[in-house]
């Protein structure tokens, strides 16, 4: 519901480039806040669930969110937008720990690549439900800059009753000031697999990151379409089917899906690339579904390869690591690619992130085989 609530702006950015005359620059830079408060809340407050337990940084994390959708009823000029958008990161980031970490604490009556399934679709999944229903609603119902966030207000509501009612995994403890000095240790099994799973999640995260800032662009200046629910279903069209990529990631083991996982997503974002030149909205919503799925699949995978075998007290910790590393890889391209649209067309700001996936798959094929000759060597 956090991440539903976090793509509700978006499609409202077309509304608020032609109304409010809010530029590339600011529609980049309210990414970049919601990422900032992101990597913050991963890095500072990442592990005060350990502390409080799960269910109250849960419901901090909710009531954030409902701040954030106040502040955009009335985005005239870009500081609501940045604001709200840097409430949605901290409480994003809040949740990437907390309830994730909860997640993975009830996990165990269920199937061992449930809970990586989880982690690495469900924000994707609540980012595509939030993007489409927006869309719909600032293109057909009344009220298109509030209504979406009246909804969602409703529905935060409701999903903190039910956080009420939820069983708590963890016991207070002191050591909660403690906690908030930035410590990104990862165990010895995680910090093994974090180097190439790191590489993976910023290739993946900043390509949605880039749908994220300019997906209604996207649509409307390439794919020569100016509607609403165009712009969400663009931005969406990579996010929905993540969920099928994790599932293919849980049927295999977790280095192979991370390696195939990258092949498959380098190869689709060259096809993406090669639509969004032919503006065909129809063909390139298809190469973006198969996108998503790869990039699914190698988040599900690369996730699968740090939190296997952690103990309980490790898991918020080693998820703040794998989601500050994730939106700072999504933070930093996006910055970027909002200052190069200012001379730029967007297709070539688009191209270098093919050549970002380009590089991530080079290096998640190669490392492996210096790793294996260094060893054999080492033998000899």
């Amino acid at each position: 519901m956090v991440y539903l609530a976090s793509a509700a702006p978006i499609p409202l950015y077309g509304i608020y480039r032609a109304e409010d005359a809010l530029s590339y620059t600011d529609l980049s830079l309210s990414s970049v806040f919601y990422f900032a408060g992101a990597v913050s809340a991963l890095v500072i407050f990442g592990r005060l669930s350990n502390h409080f337990g799960r269910r109250p940084v849960a419901l901090l994390s909710v009531a954030m969110t409902a701040l954030a959708c106040l502040l955009f009823f009335n985005v005239h000029s870009a500081t609501p937008l940045l604001a709200g958008r840097l409430l949605q990161g901290l409480s994003c980031g809040l949740a990437s720990t907390a309830l994730a970490s909860w997640v993975v604490d009830c996990a165990s009556s269920v199937p061992a690549w449930l809970s990586p399934a989880v982690l690495s679709t469900g924000p994707m999944t609540g980012l595509t439900i939030g993007g489409i229903g927006s869309g719909f609603l600032v293109e057909y119902a009344p009220l298109p800059r509030q209504l979406i966030f009246m909804i969602v207000i409703a529905l935060l509501a409701l999903c903190a009753l039910l956080i009420i009612k939820g069983t708590e995994t963890i016991d207070a403890k002191p050591g909660a000031l403690g906690s908030l000095k930035p410590d990104l240790k990862l165990p010895a099994t995680a910090r093994r697999a974090f180097p190439l799973a790191a590489v993976t999640f910023v290739c993946t995260w900043s390509l949605g990151g880039f749908f994220q800032a300019f997906g209604p662009a996207m649509a409307r200046e390439q794919l020569h379409s100016a509607s609403a629910l165009a712009a969400a279903l663009v931005f969406a069209s990579i996010m929905a089917p993540g969920a099928i990529g994790a599932s293919l990631a849980g049927r295999t083991h977790a280095v192979k899906a991370q390696r195939l996982g990258m092949l498959s997503f380098t190869v689709a974002v060259m096809a993406l690339l090669w639509t969004l030149d032919m503006g065909n909205l129809t063909a390139f919503l298809i190469v973006s579904v198969i996108t998503g799925i790869a990039q699914g699949t190698v988040l599900a995978g690369s996730i699968q390869t740090m939190v296997s075998d952690l103990d309980i007290t490790e898991r918020a910790g080693v998820l703040s690591v794998i989601y500050a590393t994730s939106y700072t890889g999504a933070a930093i391209p996006t910055l970027l690619a909002g200052k190069m649209s200012e001379h730029f067309s967007l297709l070539s700001v688009a191209s270098g992130y093919g050549v970002l996936a380009l590089a991530g798959c080079a290096i998640v094929f190669i490392t492996p085989l210096f790793s294996r000759n260094h060893t054999t060597n080492e033998t000899c």
